[in-house]
């Protein structure tokens, strides 16, 4: 089965905030199995991440490998996402239908904005 991915291009208007702390994402938690890149088998991490555009908020659930996390974030924070990509899913389950998109990400940076970061 095919599986369409798309990348989502952000406005420059666009703001992220991390809205939780990086939660481990489970292959299958009852094994206690951890979720891993298919390239990197770095371990998955999954965090909310609040985007706001104009008059517009929405909450997206990012996965995220650990080796894209950055050192101490916390929620509330600005955070920018490197490529950032969206992929459409449904499932059949006792003859009901659901679907979503999964986002993931290679990686989450601190926003700093540009007065903090030359020192002003």
């Amino acid at each position: 089965m095919a599986r369409t991915t798309i990348r989502v291009g952000l406005l420059d208007e666009t703001q992220l905030m991390a809205g939780s702390l990086p939660v481990p994402k489970w292959a299958d938690q009852e094994k206690g199995e951890r979720a891993l890149d298919r390239e990197t088998n770095a371990p998955l991490y999954t965090v909310m991440i609040f985007l706001m555009e104009g008059e517009r908020a929405e909450a997206l659930k990012v996965t995220v490998p650990q080796t894209g996390l950055p050192n101490g974030l916390k929620p509330g924070m600005p955070v920018k996402t490197v490529d950032l990509m969206a992929t459409p899913w449904a499932n059949l389950f006792n003859g009901q239908v659901s679907s979503g998109v999964a986002y993931r990400a290679n990686a989450l940076v601190i926003d700093t904005p540009a007065s903090e970061a030359q020192g002003k």
